[in-house]
């Protein structure tokens, strides 16, 4: 999940080698904490959120498919 996180946000930004995901697991919870460029948090945030929560329904629906909650956090 790490992977695919990083992958898409890798192309979204402009300064992918800025990026960078880290996991944090429990025992039923997975946060996902993304750090990018501060030039970049825009982009990755999008207009009126909108990027951002479409990143949140993916890890979200594909963490339940694994039985597990995922939760995305954008670091700054």
């Amino acid at each position: 999940m790490q992977s695919f996180v990083e992958y898409l946000v890798k192309n979204l930004v402009d300064q992918p080698d800025a990026v960078s995901v880290k996991c944090l697991d429990s025992q039923k919870m997975t946060i996902i904490e993304v750090s990018v460029a501060k030039e970049d948090i825009g982009k990755v945030i999008g207009k009126n959120g909108h990027t951002i929560q479409a990143l949140r329904t993916i890890t979200s629906v594909t963490g339940s498919r694994l039985g597990r909650q995922i939760r995305l956090a954008l670091i700054d």
